[in-house]
């Protein structure tokens, strides 16, 4: 049996500490809440009401992106051009921007003081307090992950398969939905799982923008607020468990999807 070098010990040192750093708060936060606790507040409407309107509303967000994103991604995977760079570099700016300035940003465009904020006012759209700002502001905030992740599944794989297609007559149209697409599906499930969590997890900008409708993270910062740990924490185990839930489920056809594209 061969000795381990002194760097090994360095990595998996390492690793241990980082996944302590990770789990011994997550799991601190599930365990602390009994059993009878967490019944008692699942029973509460108000909860399952701000739950459902969390992922209702990244749902939303993740199909946005899908409808709009797909395009686009397919556009920079393809293509080279001028100013790609700039646009790559402006997709990703809802990453690095603070929370609460992506609120402030989104209300000074969608508020009555701006052109387009009375437009929307105009045809009876609000955006503040409202689920329609909700869905506004995840999806500004998980459009980035959805197109980098299909930008990348777009560019693993070849084009000379959309060029044998193009050559046997079949337009661009036909090639993408009938070759590009369904390669590309399992990059698009991943694309709206990371859009997905990004965007239910949003709690900075959804406090400036829609305060009331409450989704789940700003309900557990006014119960935080209000009663403390005790109060905010079954609500945040809920949290978690469906939201894990459902991505495993999602993970679970992105690997379907895999094996039937093996």
């Amino acid at each position: 049996m061969t000795k381990k070098e002194p760097f090994f010990w360095i990595t998996v040192s390492c690793g241990i500490v980082i996944m302590a750093f990770i789990l011994l708060p997550l799991i601190e936060m599930m365990t602390a809440p009994s059993f009878a606790m967490l019944k008692e507040t699942i029973k509460d409407k108000d909860v399952v009401r701000s739950i459902w309107l969390s992922i209702y509303t990244a749902g939303l967000a993740a199909l946005i992106s899908f409808v709009f994103g797909t395009p686009l991604a397919y556009v920079l995977a393809r293509s080279d051009f001028r100013g790609k760079k700039l646009i790559e570099s402006i997709i990703d700016l809802p990453i690095v921007i603070p929370h609460p300035v992506v609120g402030i940003a989104i209300l000074s465009v969608a508020g009555k003081n701006h052109w387009l904020g009375e437009l929307f006012n105009q045809v009876g759209i609000r955006i503040m307090g409202s689920v329609t700002g909700i869905v506004v502001v995840l999806t500004f905030v998980g459009m980035p992950f959805y197109i980098n992740a299909v930008k990348g599944g777009f560019e693993s794989i070849s084009p000379r398969l959309e060029k044998v297609s193009r050559s046997l007559g079949a337009s661009m149209f036909s090639t993408f939905f009938r070759i590009t697409f369904p390669l590309a599906w399992r990059s698009m499930l991943v694309g709206i799982v990371m859009c997905s969590a990004r965007a239910i997890s949003e709690f900075g900008a959804v406090v400036i923008v829609a305060y009331h409708p409450m989704i789940a993270p700003v309900m557990i910062y006014e119960r935080f607020e209000a009663f403390g740990l005790k109060y905010s924490q079954p609500v945040a185990v809920w949290l978690v468990f469906i939201c894990l839930t459902l991505f495993l489920i999602l993970r679970i056809l992105t690997l379907h999807d895999r094996g039937k594209t093996a």
